[in-house]
C-alpha cells in the first residue's frame, strides 16, 4: 500500500501532534468515519503508529546514545540487526555507509545500564566485531 494525498495530509497531521478523527477531519473537509478507516488502514499496512513520545532532555534519568557497531559478514547484516533491535533499552537500527554497519540507538536511565548494555547484551550478539558509543549530551527537538 502506497500513501495517497489525503493519507500524508492524515500522517503530517498526527506528526505534530494527538488530533482527534473528528478535528482531521474538519481540518480536511472530509467524513470522520473516513479518516478513522484511514487511520486504521495506515496503521494495519505498517505505515502509521500513533504513540506518546517523550524529550529525553527533560527528564534528568535518562540518557540517548548512538552505538556504532560493525558486523563480521554483510550477509548477517538484516538477521543481526533484528536480534539488536529486540534488546532492551534499544530505539531503533539503522543500516548506515561508511565505516560502521549499524547506528543503534539506545535510551537507558544510567550509565550503569548502558554499560550494560555495552558489555554484557551486545557482546552476547554473535558476528558483533566492535561498536563505538557516542553519547548524546543534548537534542534539539528530539523525542523518543
Amino acid at each position: 500500500m502506497q500513501p495517497d494525498e489525503i493519507d500524508w495530509k492524515i500522517i503530517d497531521i498526527l506528526r505534530e501532534k494527538f488530533v482527534p478523527n473528528n478535528a482531521i477531519a474538519r481540518e480536511l473537509g472530509v467524513s470522520e468515519g473516513m479518516i478513522r478507516q484511514r487511520v486504521k488502514r495506515l496503521k494495519e499496512a505498517g505505515i502509521l503508529r500513533i504513540r506518546a513520545l517523550i524529550n529525553p532532555d527533560v527528564l534528568e534519568n535518562l540518557q540517548l546514545a548512538l552505538v556504532a557497531v560493525n558486523i563480521t559478514e554483510s550477509s548477517l547484516l538484516k538477521k543481526k540487526a533484528d536480534q539488536i533491535a529486540n534488546l532492551e533499552n534499544v530505539l531503533s537500527v539503522s543500516f548506515t555507509s561508511g565505516r560502521y554497519d549499524l547506528f543503534v540507538e539506545v535510551l537507558v536511565s544510567s550509565n550503569r545500564d548502558l554499560v550494560r548494555f555495552l558489555t554484557e547484551e551486545l557482546p552476547n550478539v554473535e558476528g558483533v566485531t566492535n561498536s563505538e558509543t557516542f553519547m548524546m549530551l543534548r537534542s534539539y527537538n528530539k523525542f523518543v
